[in-house]
């Protein structure tokens, strides 16, 4: 397996909606390892990780995670912020933070064996209430 990263900025703030969706390869399971989140405003911001109980539909402008080692294949897995139909709120969340309310606060979230993602599966940042547009990284061992 292969250590890949990629990071993107969210653009749903709203209350009870979808943020950003990992989805897994096609034919294949990942793992999350490691994900990061910091706000680009001064707004308290509640958030969950956990599994979607309906993944996201026709992704709009997924990006592909980008290998750590050149030398490796290219990245299967994808990060998503908008949807043709957004993934639904997962059942029960695997961390929730509650970052500050400042410009730059953020948090850095670790998975020592990293949480599985099943081929084709997908994990999603849910707002559990109204939160501010955050830079999101994300690293996957595909």
């Amino acid at each position: 397996m292969a250590v890949y990263s990629a990071s993107i900025r969210t653009s749903m703030a709203t209350t009870t909606a979808p943020s950003a969706e990992v989805i897994g390869p096609p034919a294949a399971r990942c793992r999350l390892m490691e994900v990061g989140m910091w706000l680009n405003a001064a707004t308290q911001s509640p958030i969950g990780i956990g599994r979607p109980q309906a993944i996201g539909v026709t992704p709009t402008t997924p990006i592909t995670v980008l290998a750590e080692d050149p030398n490796d294949a290219a990245g299967a897995s994808k990060l998503a912020v908008a949807w043709a139909t957004p993934p639904t709120v997962p059942t029960n969340y695997f961390r929730r933070v509650n970052i500050a309310a400042a410009i730059g606060a953020g948090v850095i979230l670790t998975f020592p064996r990293g949480l599985v993602i099943p081929a084709a599966g997908t994990l999603c940042w849910w707002n559990i209430a109204a939160v501010s547009v955050y830079d999101l990284h994300a690293v996957v061992d595909e």
